[in-house]
């Protein structure tokens, strides 16, 4: 029979019961007990670590509170110094840590502040890079939801409508309404209700940076994505800008209408002299653009204006006679007659790339006496590429419509004609003086052609 002293009982908390363990294991149960009492008091230390810590925060913040609410505007503008320094990147969870959960106070007390200052212009760009410290912050939907609340969207608008405002300052607050714009379609809803399209528009019309231009061209790029309730008045803002004086600007608009024309029901035939006036554009880069935009409209109800507008631009008439020997640069600068030119050249061009992609079309245009035009094109000995251009759609209509070939080889003669049909990208090159005046004046009026090949209906007067 074991004694007293070779056997312990123990309480087992877990089990409820009494258990015999050895002298080892008695030791190593209080040290267990030991432990988990130390652990225990450990972790009420921390705990009341952290409340001292939140509570010194809270106070921290509420003296930086107090100091920004009772401080001049030096004072603040150091204050707003010391704050993007510390905080830029920093995520929602990092802000609202850093600011004992009360960040959206200072978020609104510098919305404030840029509210009643803005018109004077000082600190501005600091005031609005501040903002941004909060919109574009990781998991930013408070802080987004509270600075529309207190009016951001107006503040911002008012900024880019104020004349004193600068470029940098410019850029900054279409940075701010593209976060806001990026958020959802909520958000783009109260920027076009609020005007917003037409302040953008001037100001990517007016602006002379690249970077200003660029922002507000990605503001009315997400402004028009994602928002059916206002598209038809994104449409209609944009196509002023067809018309600005920066070829930047036209370039980044024909992009955007161009994207948004697919999402269009109709087009209204305003936008028709405008996009044909931007063919005569020396940036080529714009131009194309319009090229790319025409040919998107050619499935709407403007086709039949686009297209006769395009046959017109192939016979200038603007006087031009008197400048016939002078060179492209000195045309430019004293009577401006070369974009003209350019246009003629960019008709063709385009003629030639709605003819290629449908035969309706192709039918409408020699209605439109196109054959006539492009002969007369042909011979502008002033601009090679109105010569190429034109000679190339051309032989794109013999090709497609072979009956053709006799009546445009009796203006041009069998030698041209052959030229024309093995080399229509350097054909200007054989075409001199007298041929170039017959093609000038050249009267061909070839109006139809059947599917079945047939001759054409035709009047020639030469």
């Amino acid at each position: 029979m074991k004694t007293l002293n070779e056997v312990s009982w123990r309480f087992s908390v877990t089990s409820c019961r009494i258990s015999p363990v050895n002298s080892e294991g008695l030791f190593v149960f209080r040290r267990n007990i030991s432990s988990r009492f130390h652990s225990r008091l450990e972790k009420k230390d921390e705990r009341k670590r952290d409340t001292m810590e939140v509570q010194g925060n809270i106070g921290k913040v509420l003296g930086f509170l107090r100091q920004w609410d009772r401080g001049d505007r030096t004072v603040r503008s150091r204050m707003l110094k010391t704050f993007l320094t510390q905080n830029t990147n920093k995520t929602f969870y990092e802000l609202e840590q850093e600011f004992a959960q009360v960040a959206s106070l200072f978020l609104a007390r510098i919305t404030t502040w840029t509210r009643l200052t803005y018109t004077s212009g000082t600190f501005l760009g600091l005031q609005l890079k501040s903002i941004g410290i909060f919109l574009s912050a990781a998991c930013h939907d408070q802080y987004l939801t509270e600075f529309v609340e207190d009016g951001g969207v107006l503040i911002l608008l008012e900024i880019l409508s104020h004349c004193r405002s600068s470029e940098e300052e410019l850029a900054e607050a279409l940075r701010l309404l593209l976060a806001v714009s990026n958020a959802g379609r909520k958000y783009k809803e109260i920027i076009c209700e609020s005007h917003g399209v037409k302040t953008i528009v001037v100001i990517m019309a007016e602006s002379n940076t690249v970077e200003t231009q660029d922002t507000a061209w990605s503001l009315l790029e997400s402004l028009s994505y994602g928002n059916p309730k206002y598209q038809q008045q994104i449409y209609k803002g944009l196509s002023p800008l067809l018309t600005c004086s920066s070829p930047r600007a036209q370039q980044l608009v024909l992009i955007t209408l161009h994207a948004m024309q697919a999402k269009m029901k109709t087009v209204h035939d305003s936008i028709v002299e405008p996009l044909l006036n931007m063919l005569r554009s020396l940036h080529l880069e714009v131009q194309d653009g319009a090229i790319n935009l025409i040919l998107a409209l050619k499935a709407f109800d403007v086709r039949s204006v686009l297209l006769s507008g395009l046959v017109a631009l192939l016979r200038p008439t603007k006087e031009i006679q008197a400048y016939q020997d002078m060179e492209e640069s000195d045309i430019i600068k004293i009577t401006g007659s070369l974009p003209v030119f350019v246009q003629q050249a960019a008709a063709a061009k385009t003629i030639r790339l709605l003819a290629e992609g449908s035969q309706e079309i192709s039918h409408e245009l020699l209605s439109l006496e196109v054959i006539q035009h492009l002969l007369y094109a042909m011979g502008n000995r002033e601009h090679t590429d109105a010569q190429i251009q034109a000679s190339l759609a051309l032989e794109q209509f013999i090709r497609s419509y072979p009956v053709l070939e006799k009546h445009v080889q009796r203006v041009t003669g069998s030698e041209l004609f052959t030229a024309l049909m093995d080399k229509s990208d350097t054909l200007y090159m054989n075409i001199d003086e007298t041929q170039a005046e017959i093609l000038l004046t050249n009267m061909v009026n070839i109006t139809e052609v059947s599917d079945g090949g047939s001759d054409p209906e035709e009047k020639i007067m030469q």
